[in-house]
């Protein structure tokens, strides 16, 4: 979004404030974008880091499930290719 106008992240916080209505009681945490950002490697190096640009968590009981959450999201009504919303499910560690 940092290569918005001011109107057009209006219009994006607009929109992305419907579709977290829509969601409802899905979104489990509306989440916040990423600011800078550094990678490290297992080696020392620091390799480039990955593309994603901030994180929000639905519940669902499957990731198709998950996936149809996303239909109306803002980051998808572009149809440019410009973003993509990757989907992970979050496994339960034994403590």
């Amino acid at each position: 979004m940092e290569d918005f106008t001011p109107e057009q992240s209006a219009e994006q916080m607009r929109a992305w404030g419907e579709w977290m209505g829509r969601v409802g009681p899905a979104l489990a945490d509306g989440g916040t974008p990423f600011g800078a950002r550094s990678a490290v490697a297992d080696d020392g190096t620091n390799p480039a880091p990955g593309d994603l640009n901030g994180y929000t968590i639905v519940e669902a009981d499957s990731l198709d499930a998950a996936r149809a959450l996303l239909d109306g999201h803002p980051f998808l009504s572009e149809g440019k290719g410009r973003f993509s919303i990757e989907i992970f499910e979050l496994v339960p560690m034994p403590m």
